[in-house]
């Protein structure tokens, strides 16, 4: 299938969290097309129902590819990954990479054997977790907790807000104060939008301890997909497309600016 130049890569994600999987990929394809589109309406996935992300998120990404015709999406999101994936594969004829939890890193880089997964209230219960835990992490000790306080954190730091220290204290308290969380050494940022606020939480950290998240395993994959297609020769203005947009999408954007997305549409 040849692919225009101008196809762009299609992110997705409930809010600004898959900024920090855009990143990588852009270092990586820096003359690479961008659409970045986040559901503002929809926002915060971590606590909505299995069901409402199941329905919600491939009428989203069938609206969006229909009007961007990317040449690839992502779901830069670890709740709509682990829930919606397959639901989106199914109903979309482009490739379509998900979002998995860094737990295969985590479990190779903690000395300890404890590690943590930090992600949303609908992530860390999610099967999958489980399924990666057991395979990659049999020998450790692993915890889990979600924090929806921490994506608005995120999502306010972005706006450019004051920032509560308490909020990265207490999210990590979640995981220290479980059975073995003093030992615990690596934390894996099972949430986009956790790495955006990762000196938060190191600033947090009671003692040094690494955080793993899949940004660059992603820019691996989409290079791998789009092996042999044409770019174009110079970088163009990236959109960012939203849900909503109302105040707080407004003061997002110096922040997107400064990722290469300089045009706001609605969808």
């Amino acid at each position: 299938m040849t692919v225009a130049p101008d196809a762009p890569i299609l992110f997705f994600d409930s809010g600004v969290g898959g900024l920090s999987i855009l990143a990588p990929a852009r270092a990586a394809l820096p003359t690479a097309p961008i659409v970045y589109a986040a559901d503002s309406a929809g926002f915060p996935y971590g606590t909505k129902s299995e069901a409402e992300i199941a329905a919600r998120v491939p009428a989203l990404l069938g609206r969006l590819v229909e009007r961007y015709r990317p040449r690839l999406a992502v779901i830069a999101c670890n709740t709509a990954s682990t829930i919606a994936l397959q639901h989106v594969r199914a109903a979309l004829d482009i490739p379509v990479v998900g979002t998995v939890p860094a737990i295969k890193p985590a479990a190779l880089l903690s000395k300890s054997r404890v590690f943590g997964v930090l992600g949303t209230d609908a992530t860390v219960r999610q099967p999958y977790v489980d399924r990666l835990a057991a395979e990659h992490g049999a020998d450790c000790t692993v915890l889990r907790h979600g924090s929806a306080a921490l994506v608005q954190l995120a999502e306010a730091k972005l706006r450019g807000e004051t920032l509560d220290p308490a909020v990265a204290r207490d999210a990590l308290a979640g995981l220290i104060d479980q059975p073995g969380g003093e030992r615990m050494d690596m934390v894996v940022l099972a949430c986009t939008h956790f790495p955006l606020v990762e000196q938060e939480l190191a600033a947090a950290a009671p003692h040094p301890m690494g955080f793993v998240h899949g940004g660059e395993g992603i820019a691996r994959r989409i290079l791998f997909l789009t092996q042999g297609q044409v770019w174009p020769d110079a970088p163009s203005p990236g959109t960012a497309v939203f849900t909503r947009i109302d105040e707080k999408v407004e003061a997002l954007r110096p922040a997107l600016a400064a990722y290469g997305l300089d045009r706001i549409d609605a969808l």
